[in-house]
């Protein structure tokens, strides 16, 4: 069953472009180091300091082994370094979910 982690950034409200730099960078290294990314998103309307970044892995195990290729990946180490080095990130919160609604059906009414 694939699973799909969220990660919710809480990032400097100057930070934007810092953030949209690595995600772009940051995208490359998590796609070829295994996992199925959806994208990165920074703030636009509202919130000016929350950002997220969505992927696919099809398991937990499958996730493990996306990691430890990643922290092999030298664009990837580079990436945490950068964001490690320019502070834009402020905090981090990460969450696996499922897809539960599909197949989409037509909605039955009595």
């Amino acid at each position: 069953m694939t699973t799909t982690r969220f990660i919710r950034y809480e990032i400097e409200p100057f930070g934007v472009p810092a953030f949209e730099d690595n995600a772009r960078n940051r995208g490359q290294a998590i796609a070829g180091s295994g996992a199925d990314l959806i994208g990165y998103f920074a703030p636009y309307e509202g919130s000016a300091t929350t950002a997220y970044g969505v992927y696919n892995v099809e398991s937990l195990a499958a996730y493990e082994a996306y990691r430890a290729r990643l922290r092999g990946d030298p664009l990837g180490r580079e990436n945490y370094a950068f964001a490690a080095k320019e502070r834009f990130i402020r905090k981090e919160s990460r969450l696996f979910l499922r897809l539960v609604s599909t197949p989409h059906a037509p909605l039955v009414r009595p």
